[in-house]
């Protein structure tokens, strides 16, 4: 039922589509130009004229709708982006109010976003999206800044383990040293069991007792960074773990104090105002 209601409301589409061709004042002159110049036109001919014009209108009703909405990174609507897609030939458009509207055919296309500062992109998105009938799909854009990306660290391994010419005899080394190593580790881990629990216990007091400055102190960095800064910026502020100030992070998204906006491998804090 629900594809006989599809074919049907394609169907009016593409009628609709054939009256307001048909019907161009300006186009009915130019086929009686035309058809006056070619009386001896055959029958044929007509029929594939018509076949053409079937054909352009059903590519017309069969193309799907692509819209949205462009925001910028405080989540406000972001006006005068520019919004390109592309299609075949590629359309580009400058919104005004913060929306745009394509329509499109079947494909995969890349729509890209971007705000212009004089004669430099300040703000910019890139979205990948599938269409693969016809219909309405929506796809909202953020537009960011250009942030630094997270650090890479690049390292150099040294002092390879030269080839032993006998086999056998390294392997027999190698697993005697293993085997010493860790019956040492054993015996040590053995004795210091007790010892590293307390430590363990001691430094989850200590982190308790000390979360309220950290928060506090969290909340000052964004302040200094105007009210936005990374994640990554946060830990070269504070020396704890990563989990540790995702989890301070969280509790004052809870509270209402901040929110996180993910971007790319890293996060981004905003203050609430």
């Amino acid at each position: 039922m629900r594809l006989i209601i599809m074919k049907w409301r394609s169907f009016q589409a593409l009628f609709m589509k054939m009256r307001i061709f048909l019907y161009n004042p300006t186009l009915l002159p130019q086929i009686r130009i035309f058809l006056n110049k070619k009386a001896a036109y055959t029958a044929m001919g007509k029929k594939l004229l018509l076949v053409a014009l079937l054909l352009l209108c059903m590519n017309l009703a069969y193309a799907a709708e692509l819209k949205g909405t462009i925001y910028n990174s405080q989540l406000e609507l972001q006006k005068d982006a520019i919004i390109e897609i592309n299609t075949e030939p590629r359309q580009s458009i400058v919104s005004k109010d913060g929306t745009y509207l394509f329509n499109v055919p079947s494909g995969e296309y890349t729509l890209f976003a971007k705000h212009m500062s004089g004669q430099e992109i300040d703000m910019s998105a890139e979205e990948k999206i599938s269409v693969s009938a016809d219909g309405s799909y929506t796809m909202d854009l953020i537009l960011f800044d250009s942030l630094e990306e997270a650090e890479t660290i690049d390292v150099d391994i040294t002092n390879e383990l030269d080839e032993q010419s006998n086999a056998g005899t390294y392997l027999a080394v190698s697993l005697l040293i293993f085997l010493v190593a860790g019956a040492l580790a054993g015996i040590i881990f053995l004795k210091k069991k007790t010892a590293h629990f307390q430590k363990e216990i001691e430094k989850e007091l200590a982190g308790k007792k000390n979360i309220d400055e950290g928060l506090e102190k969290i909340v000052k960095i964004i302040k200094s960074e105007g009210g936005r800064t990374t994640q990554l910026e946060i830990r070269k502020h504070i020396p704890l773990s990563e989990a540790k100030i995702s989890l301070m992070i969280a509790e004052l998204e809870d509270k209402g104090i901040v929110r996180k906006i993910k971007k790319g491998r890293g996060n981004i804090i905003l203050l609430n105002k």
